[in-house]
């Protein structure tokens, strides 16, 4: 039996359903990132969404289409958190009873966020380390108790509500973009956004864009099918999906030109840059397809570029990690180990000989605080421009002192830091 897929016209349907519940959200030209790429960026902001993503679109097109029957039994899902925040908005809404898992990586604003909008009628369930395990507990609730699950990518009505984010660009925007960036996570916006443009703008290019550390669709494409990734980063929580959908799958396999990956680091710099210059406090996931524009994408066909900011559901104590990575990412922060001998001056030598001008001692902590004599201590050092490094390393190969550097990508640096 052929599996249903989402159609344009489906999203046109579900535009009409939505109605004015949800936000038509500005479309915004970006004159930084328009000045890196030469030609228009126009970033549609679904941070100012209701519930600050775009999922509430496809969460509300699924939920008011119950029956009165599945309206009584009530609605679960899972997700990372903005999922949930549109699960929430709906059941109030419509006045269903609702429960969402959520894995234990959600951030507290996002936690709070799903409790202010639902009120009494969500019920929050935490319990996983990944969005897969409490989609997985979510299931075997919908079961056992007869609610609907309410999928947050897999399922063609969803889809179509998320799709209408693409359908309202190309209603706003004066010229008519040439490119469409979208971030992925298990697929839905992009799904609803390539079948929506292949059936009313079959020229347009899409390209889908997923967080190094959860590039699921890629391997999914590669294995000629979705895939169960080994171990996903959560940094970017809400794209870290382990595995896409079957129905999204089909979707960016034949109507998609291209699926990329942006690193984690890269995303930070892109938040940072997001949030210094244009103002917009975007979430990881947010801040993908500005960042694969910013940086990462090749020439793109002569026109303008809309990217969608897909959440700002960002908690505020989670800056000084993005500052941290995309400091690490830039090149412009490193850590050592540094063995000082017990004798005077090893520090003073290493701050007069080592260190050059610019250079900024940010951390400095020894690793062994009850014995110092045995333990190097771990020294971050900022430089103000990543050329810098070589003649930091060269004075530190000079150096008497036995120093060792730390890689990113090293266990050691994950451990201590």
């Amino acid at each position: 039996m052929a599996r249903e897929l989402p159609t344009g016209t489906g999203v046109v349907v579900a535009a009409q359903t939505l109605g004015s519940t949800v936000r038509k959200t500005p479309l915004e030209l970006s004159l930084r990132l328009s000045g890196i790429r030469r030609q228009p960026v126009l970033l549609k902001r679904e941070d100012m969404q209701v519930g600050r993503s775009y999922k509430v679109r496809g969460a509300y097109n699924v939920i008011s289409g119950l029956t009165p029957e599945e309206r009584t039994a009530g609605v679960v899902c899972a997700s990372a958190g903005n999922h949930a925040q549109g699960v929430a908005f709906a059941c109030r809404q419509l006045k269903i009873h609702g429960k969402v898992f959520l894995p234990s990586t959600t951030p507290r604003q996002k936690r709070s966020r799903i409790r202010d909008i639902g009120g009494p009628w969500i019920e929050q369930v935490i319990g996983g380390a990944t969005f897969d395990e409490a989609s997985s507990a979510a299931i075997e609730y919908a079961r056992e108790n007869g609610a609907t699950y309410v999928h947050p990518f897999d399922d063609p009505r969803t889809i179509a509500g998320q799709g209408t984010v693409v359908k309202e660009i190309f209603e706003q925007a004066s010229e008519k973009p040439t490119t469409v960036v979208v971030p992925v996570g298990g697929g839905g916006l992009l799904s609803g956004t390539a079948a929506w443009l292949r059936e009313f703008h079959p020229d347009v290019r899409i390209i889908g864009v997923e967080p190094e550390g959860a590039a699921s669709m890629q391997a999914a494409l590669a294995a000629g099918g979705p895939v169960t990734l080994e171990s996903v980063d959560g940094f970017a929580d809400g794209t870290a999906v382990a595995r896409v959908g079957e129905v999204t799958y089909e979707v960016a396999r034949d109507l998609v030109d291209e699926i990329i990956t942006v690193p984690e680091g890269a995303i930070c710099t892109e938040m940072l840059d997001l949030y210094q210059v244009e103002g917009i406090i975007a979430e990881p996931s947010g801040a993908l397809a500005s960042a694969a524009v910013a940086r990462f994408l090749p020439d793109l066909p002569e026109g303008p570029i809309a990217c969608i900011v897909s959440g700002g559901n960002n908690d505020v104590s989670r800056y000084d990690d993005i500052v941290e990575r995309s400091l690490v990412y830039e090149g412009l922060r490193h850590y050592f180990l540094v063995t000082f001998p017990q004798e005077p001056g090893a520090l003073r030598h290493f701050l007069d000989r080592v260190l050059g001008e610019g250079d900024d001692i940010v951390l400095f902590e020894y690793t062994k605080k009850n014995n110092r004599e045995t333990g190097p201590a771990l020294v971050g050092i900022e430089i103000d421009d990543r050329s810098h490094l070589a003649g930091l390393l060269d004075r530190m190969a000079d150096s008497p002192l036995n120093i060792e550097k730390l890689e990113p990508n090293s266990p050691a640096f994950s451990f201590l830091l």
